[in-house]
């Protein structure tokens, strides 16, 4: 009574995971994390697992016990160790009948206690003999020979030397290699039901790749195997053994002998197929075609080597593909056709893709037949997946993954041959439907749209030299009957061929006049399209283009309110592609011709816009004027003026208006700060002239709005204006950086008030500022009162969550750390000889670092150990262990003391003695060696090994949040 008294809080907690109460779970979930943590639950766990508790409540004990012998095996005296192997083995055989999940996380615990138990050398036969002895508990032992493998490759989450794992590895399993086969092969032989059991095929498929692959192949376990996949119950785990089987090969010249015995053996397989196919067994065909996929992509340099002799492997593989009607199998093998493919088009194995040509060819046809939609059942050709989305969504991503070998099947073949393909078809739809198409009548459309796409599929491939298909194609396409789903792939078909149009303008008219009118299709889809395709033509044929910019803009003002956001924007870099191409001396009067509409009607909508859909709608039409500006970047001396940014002046009041009405909204401030910093991306020092106004803006738009995208912005202008030269005087540098220094003011006044938890955009582009600033004015920067204050600015960012601010972060800390070295982390170009050195640093330089270090170096090694202990991102473990290491090489014996004491803060019970003595004693003898790159990997190892054990969530509660466990034997 006791015992179960003990438990109850447990129990509770584990009953209140299955309510549907968040708040309640919530709070029992934090209690079982911490009692899986604590040393309590390794007597807790074995109580449960003992006693008469729920299966739900011996699952999670089970799998409690797992996480406290991988994460707390430092809680155990060695001398307990053989007590606690042999309570498992009892429990094994308590649950040697089930449940399979018990029993499997048991076979776990046994397997990384084996790792660990260094002193524990008869590892297999000890399981054997305490649970070999009968039919029942078979099954334990082959379930630990299943798991042991598994667990043992994953051994770097096991708090063990890099050398002791190596010496596990070798005795666990090489040393156990034949034994194992013998066990199986002895299970094997012991009835007509073992010989079909599944796990003794999970077991083989574990320990394949720990063994001589002929070794298998060769024993009689390879009848076992070929017995297996026949047997409904087996099957699926002898399509994996198989496919291990076929992985091991990989090394042809190596497993020559080996896959002589195999091919053979794949080969009486290949009757499967039509069987398969025929009887709609979907399921057995889908593992046959992954069988004969898996093989071809081991053996695919046998094949291009010996094309005749693997050539019925090919042929399965393209049976499987052709028989594939329900399309579920056919993905499998893509990988196999472009891994052969690769090959087989290197000019040393021209003679297998002459042997192999006929087969691409097939594939082609048979790719071009799965492309077809389907047939509505119910006949709704408006819906022809009958409302299931989700079949609707996969089948599209599938036709584009089918498209990707469309393409492989070119570069075999030739382009021109698989254009003729869908060509024919085409043609052929035509010829029978012809009549129908002209009454507005569109029969067995999905016959005309599956060639078209392969056509779009196929665009990227196709040279712009192609002069025997395309003119015969084009013309076709254009008189593509007015169906919604034919329209819209001959729209987007186009679209892929605007490179060759660029070189075949006799085509342009026709093609343009095709997708111009499809902007007046009701279809939506049609319509984006047509916007699609048009940025397309104009980006690609607009030299052809440039001498109707009138034409264009008319058309372009005619249908931009119509379109969507996202067309809007391509219309406007189509329309935007051909402006570039105007000669500088009617750029700024064909500039105004185009963008000014879109700012006239940029005003009215700002001036009506009271709530958020208008606002954001204020955005979408700034984000078009930003289109103009990144696409009409003209070549102009740098002694004269620009066109363009004449016309950014004229506009630039109307921005800041805009910007000082809405700046309270984000969507609209960021707009106009992502439009003046391609101002200056774009035109660079042609942007002088505005200059005094664009900071002041800048300046005043980030004091009041408290918005990282002014920062965004600024930093544009310090990239393009910090080299000194006699285009960009000193005096303008200067002034930009006494600019900054005054957003980095308001920047830390901003930090004082608010935490950064509210703020992690604006640190984010405030440290990737002061990172370009380091870069251009590192002497000015350094040397700045305002440096201490950035440096606890940093350390304080680094309490936040997420990932990008906490980058930007470690990156300016490690940029300036690197300037106490003696050389700085930047490079100056020499025009004598044509290369980069890097720059030496100035003493003064290095002296302001290592002050600033030695004062601050304390709080941001602690963070950036607790970050990488508790709440970093796996992502900034590199950066954080580089500040760390860049302390390390500034000021060795310093930081060591500094590791040591954040080290000694952790909670008690969270890290052994032991551990901690260890760290020290290797980073001290690291430093005295003078390896101290090599204490970054030893911080690393520490502090991700914390973690695993103390911080991330242990196996078990995710599931038990989800609902109950299903249970098996």
């Amino acid at each position: 009574m006791a015992a179960v008294a003990t438990m109850q809080p447990i129990l509770s907690a584990l009953a209140t995971m299955q309510s549907s109460n968040n708040a309640s779970k919530t709070q029992a979930h934090a209690y079982l994390e911490r009692f899986q943590k604590s040393a309590d639950a390794w007597t807790s766990s074995f109580t449960l697992l003992q006693g008469d508790s729920d299966v739900q409540a011996k699952l999670f004990a089970a799998t409690t016990l797992k996480g406290k012998i991988v994460f707390d095996f430092y809680q155990l005296p060695r001398e307990s160790l053989p007590q606690l192997r042999d309570s498992i083995l009892d429990l094994l055989r308590t649950y040697a009948k089930g449940p399979k999940p018990i029993r499997t996380q048991l076979c776990v615990c046994l397997a990384n206690l084996a790792i660990q138990m260094l002193e524990w050398k008869d590892v297999l036969q000890t399981v054997v003999t305490a649970l070999g002895s009968d039919s029942e508990s078979i099954a334990c032992v082959l379930e630990f020979i299943h798991v042991l493998p598994e667990e043992v490759t994953q051994g770097r989450k096991i708090n063990l030397a890099e050398d002791e794992l190596q010496q596990r590895t070798r005795e666990l399993l090489e040393e156990n290699a034949q034994q194992v086969l013998q066990l199986l092969t002895q299970y094997a032989r012991s009835s007509p039901t073992a010989a079909q059991d599944p796990i003794l095929m999970a077991c083989l498929t574990s320990w394949v790749a720990e063994v001589q692959v002929n070794d298998v192949v060769n024993s009689p376990l390879m009848d076992v195997i070929m017995t297996a996949i026949q047997a409904d119950t087996s099957f699926d785990e002898a399509v994996e053994t198989l496919c291990a089987l076929f992985r091991e090969t990989r090394d042809v010249d190596e497993s020559v002998a080996t896959i002589k015995t195999l091919y053979p053996r794949l080969a009486a397989l290949r009757p499967w197929i039509q069987a398969c196919a025929e009887e709609e067994d979907w399921d057995t065909f889908k593992g046959i075609t992954r069988v004969f996929a898996e093989a071809g992509e081991a053996w695919v340099v046998l094949i291009a080597r010996e094309p005749q002799q693997f050539r019925p492997l090919v042929e399965s593989v393209l049976e499987c593909c052709a028989r594939d009607k329900e399309r579920d199998a056919l993905s499998q093998t893509f990988n196999f056709w472009y891994e052969l493919k690769q090959y087989i088009t290197l000019e040393r194995y021209m003679e297998a893709r002459v042997q192999l040509n006929d087969i691409y060819s097939k594939l082609v046809d048979i790719m071009i037949g799965h492309l077809q939609f389907p047939t509505s059942e119910t006949g709704n050709d408006t819906d022809l997946f009958d409302g299931d989305r989700e079949a609707e969504d996969k089948f599209r991503e599938f036709r584009h993954a089918m498209g990707d070998v469309l393409k492989d099947c070119c570069e075999v073949i030739g382009v021109t041959q698989c254009l003729e393909k869908s060509y024919v078809l085409v043609e052929a739809w035509v010829g029978r439907n012809g009549a129908q198409a002209q009454q507005g009548k569109v029969p067995a459309w999905q016959q005309l749209e599956a060639p078209l796409f392969s056509l779009r599929a196929m665009g990227r491939m196709v040279p712009k030299d192609e002069n025997v298909m395309l003119p015969r194609l084009i013309p076709l396409i254009v008189q593509i009957p007015d169906h919604e789903k034919v329209r819209f792939q001959a729209v987007m078909a186009l679209g892929r061929y605007t490179e060759w149009t660029s070189e075949h303008p006799e085509t342009l008219q026709d093609q343009l006049n095709f997708i111009m009118a499809a902007f007046q299709h009701p279809s939506k889809e049609v319509v984006k399209a047509a916007a699609l395709s048009f940025k397309f033509f104009c980006n690609d044929c607009a030299e052809l283009l440039k001498g109707f910019m009138a034409q264009l803009q008319g058309f372009y003002e005619q249908v931009l309110d119509k379109l969507p956001p996202t067309s809007q924007e391509e219309v406007t870099e189509g329309v935007a592609s051909v402006l570039a191409k105007q000669p500088l001396n009617v750029l700024f009067a064909n500039f105004k011709l185009c963008c000014d509409p879109v700012v006239k009607r940029l005003v009215t909508m700002a001036q009506s816009a009271n709530d958020k859909e208008s606002q954001l709608a204020v955005a979408d039409r700034l984000n078009l004027i930003t289109i103009f500006i990144q696409w009409v970047t003209p070549y102009v001396d740098p002694r004269e003026p620009s066109p363009a940014v004449q016309y950014c002046q004229e506009i630039f009041p109307v921005l800041t208006a805009i910007a000082e009405r809405f700046v309270a909204f984000t969507p609209i401030i960021e707009r106009v700060c992502r439009c003046w910093r391609y101002m200056v991306l774009s035109y660079r020092t042609h942007t002088a002239p505005l200059l005094p106004q664009l900071a002041d803006k800048l300046a005043a738009g980030f004091s009041s709005s408290r918005q990282g995208c002014f920062l965004w912005a600024t930093d544009s202008i310090v990239r393009e204006f910090s080299d000194v030269s006699e285009i960009v005087p000193e005096a303008t540098t200067t002034a930009i950086y006494k600019f900054y220094e005054q957003q980095a003011t308001t920047f830390l006044r901003i930090l004082n008030d608010l935490p950064p938890e509210e703020l992690p955009d604006v640190i984010e582009d405030f440290f990737r500022l002061t990172t370009d600033v380091l870069l251009y004015h590192a002497n000015s920067l350094l040397a700045s009162p305002l440096m201490p204050s950035l440096l606890a600015a940093a350390t304080t960012s680094l309490t936040l969550l997420k990932e990008e601010p906490l980058m930007a972060t470690l990156h300016f800390l490690r940029d300036f750390l690197a300037y106490g070295q003696t050389s700085a982390p930047s490079s100056s170009f020499s025009p004598d000889d044509g290369t980069y050195s890097l720059r030496p640093n100035p003493a003064q330089t290095q002296a302001s670092v290592i002050a600033l270090a030695t004062t601050s170096g304390e709080a941001i090694t602690q963070r950036c150990l607790t970050g990488m202990m508790y709440s970093f991102p796996q992502d900034c473990f590199p950066d954080a262990s580089g500040v760390l290491l860049a302390l390390f090489q500034l000021m060795p014996e310093a930081t060591a003391g500094w590791v040591e004491g954040t080290v000694n803060m952790l909670p008690e019970g969270s890290v052994s003695q032991q551990e901690k003595e260890r760290l020290g004693r290797n980073i001290g003898q690291r430093v005295q060696m003078g390896e101290v790159r090599k204490v970054r990997s030893l911080l690393q190892d520490f502090t991700q090994s914390y973690r695993r054990r103390n911080v991330a969530p242990r196996e078990g509660l995710g599931r038990l949040e989800q609902g109950r466990f299903r249970f098996e034997g």
